[in-house]
């Protein structure tokens, strides 16, 4: 694989955000170094990305993506108000991992978990 300016500019701007910003988001902020970037361009290095395991994608169910440069094990918890994803310290438990290998659907590579519900900010904000 050769090496691409923009894909290490799409990397670096997911490194340096606590946020899991969708391609749009991240589109937006590498076109003020490489304005002549496509949206195209932005899905196509995600994708690579995410198949190398330098990016994780985050689907939560309403058709949109997200990415996270971190691929530590952790959890994720979306607000399905104000669309935001946050980190949770939360991992699949040794118990639950076991379970899924023995399924007989296959091996575990990995496992997450997805939190969706209302953000304290959102209650606090309808109060």
């Amino acid at each position: 694989m050769n090496y691409s300016r923009q894909r290490e500019s799409i990397k670096e701007y997911l490194m340096s955000t606590k946020e899991h910003p969708t391609a749009e988001v991240i589109y937006q902020n590498v076109r003020e170094e490489y304005p002549k970037i496509s949206l195209g361009t932005v899905y196509r290095n995600l994708t690579l990305l995410v198949e190398l395991g330098e990016v994780k994608k985050i689907s939560t169910g309403d058709g949109t993506e997200h990415y996270d440069a971190d691929t530590s094990a952790h959890s994720h918890y979306y607000c399905r108000c104000c669309h935001r994803i946050m980190d949770v310290e939360i991992t699949p438990s040794v118990d639950q991992i076991l379970a899924a290998s023995s399924t007989g659907l296959g091996t575990v590579e990995q496992a997450s978990l997805l939190f969706t519900g209302v953000c304290k900010d959102c209650v606090d904000n309808d109060k």
